[in-house]
């Protein structure tokens, strides 16, 4: 289910300044890698529908190319629009656009004979790349698909969680090339990089990691961590809480929001992880400098 996508990166023509010891300066004209960012439409076609271009739209979101089936599965488990690996038969670009064009549309292929009652007035929304579904209405749903609290999970010693930036960093290929994209990265209870995924937004890059994990039947995610580089929002959490991660770690802040979510399902969630400090926002019985 590997989607064919537009590059990650583009060559842009710059003009760059630069400021010698004596205080002169002079701009060069060089060309420079960006990080892309393009729409991406997620569709559905339920069982019962053969014609593709009848499939329902039910989300819109500014993205960075690339994993893209991992993209649309990983928002459509966290929306709970698709909770079991064999709900989703397969995922496809559409075919009856331009070559230019069709990456940037992706159909679901649903088991259901049905798309879900109510999808298209309840669900029909863009996603932006930095902004995300926030309030404290959807905690009471995250309940209902979320009742239990989170595994046990694994206890980690300081220095693992002090070394996962600097994997999350060397792991960042595009990052490297353009400075302009978010990570998340998903690691083992001894820092062990699983996978690492990046975007544009935040929580596309959440999307893409977990979508991969769903696609490959490795959910729930019960005896690993997340690390994510930017600040740690309700609905990271949330797309963690539903993914069965037990450890959240954030380069940057957590919102207050975020925070309820951590305590209420008992996850831990680590913020400001850098310069080898962190703050434990929820969950310190994980960590074995707390551990009872």
């Amino acid at each position: 289910m590997m989607g064919s996508a537009g590059g990650a990166t583009r060559r842009v023509a710059i003009g760059r300044l630069s400021v010698d010891r004596a205080g002169g300066h002079g701009l060069h004209r060089e060309r420079d890698a960006v990080a892309t960012e393009e729409p991406m439409q997620i569709r559905l076609l339920p069982a019962s529908e053969r014609d593709a271009r009848r499939a329902t739209p039910v989300a819109v979101t500014m993205r960075t190319p690339g994993n893209d089936f991992e993209l649309a599965a990983g928002f459509l488990f966290g929306e709970g629009i698709v909770r079991l690996r064999d709900d989703l038969v397969a995922i496809r670009n559409c075919t009856d656009l331009d070559e230019a064009e069709r990456h940037n549309i992706v159909t679901a292929h649903l088991r259901a004979p049905a798309v879900p009652m109510g999808l298209h007035l309840e669900r029909h929304f863009t996603m932006t790349s930095a902004c995300g579904v926030c309030g404290k209405a959807h905690l009471a749903a995250l309940e209902v698909r979320c009742p239990a609290p989170l595994s046990r999970g694994p206890e980690l010693p300081a220095e693992v969680l002090l070394g996962l930036p600097a994997s999350l960093r060397e792991a960042q290929t595009v990052f490297g090339r353009t400075g302009g994209l978010h990570a998340a990265g998903l690691f083992t209870a001894d820092g062990g990089l699983v996978a690492l995924r990046e975007d544009v937004g935040r929580h596309n890059a959440l999307d893409k990691l977990i979508g991969w994990a769903f696609l490959e039947g490795r959910l729930p995610l019960v005896d690993q961590v997340v690390c994510v580089s930017g600040r740690a929002s309700y609905e990271l959490l949330q797309k963690a809480v539903v993914a069965g991660v037990p450890v959240v770690a954030a380069v940057s802040a957590p919102s207050s929001l975020a925070i309820e979510v951590a305590e209420r399902f008992g996850a831990t969630l680590i913020g400001f992880l850098r310069d080898q400090r962190f703050n434990v926002y929820s969950g310190a019985q994980r960590l074995v400098e707390y551990a009872p």
